[in-house]
């Protein structure tokens, strides 16, 4: 059975992924320490690896959705996150939660996404489909915070590198 709304949210999910290792492939040679000059920000190699935690909360989200199947993920609790991390580590960790991610919308269905969920916020719960679009808001803020990076370094990047332009 079909489950159009999950594969639309999936879709868009994997845009936001795909397009964040889009813009960490074009972080020039030397940048993981650049800080922009707006005070508490964070250099561009600890940006990468709270970008790892942006996806890393989605794999969180779907696996409280179904423990049981994807009991393996508990293993990604493992890789650090929040950390400075080098341009590979990035990328690697981003192709392995890009395909966790998958396998996760594989097993979920339309009617799952507003099954609530207990967390540590909101104890009675909250929608499956609250806690996904939370967790890719924030991937999405922090994947231009990536791109402001970018700019502010003369690197020349555009919408195009944020956004899959459909009927192209």
């Amino acid at each position: 059975m079909e489950q159009p709304v999950c594969a639309c949210l999936w879709s868009k999910i994997d845009e936001q992924i795909e397009r964040t290792a889009h813009l960490i492939g074009v972080l020039p040679a030397g940048s993981l320490e650049f800080v922009p000059t707006i005070p508490g920000c964070w250099p561009a190699g600890v940006l990468l690896g709270h970008l790892l935690e942006c996806m890393a909360g989605i794999c969180a989200v779907l696996f409280a959705a179904e423990p049981e199947r994807l009991r393996h993920f508990e293993q990604l609790r493992e890789f650090p996150v929040n950390h400075r991390c080098g341009k590979d580590e990035a990328r690697e960790r981003i192709a392995l939660y890009r395909a966790r991610i998958e396998e996760g919308f594989s097993l979920l269905r339309d009617a799952d996404l507003s099954r609530r969920l207990r967390t540590v916020f909101v104890s009675h719960g909250e929608p499956v489909l609250t806690l996904l679009l939370g967790n890719l808001e924030h991937l999405i803020n922090h994947k231009h915070q990536l791109f402001t990076y970018l700019k502010m370094m003369g690197v020349v990047v555009d919408s195009r590198d944020l956004y899959r332009f459909r009927g192209e």
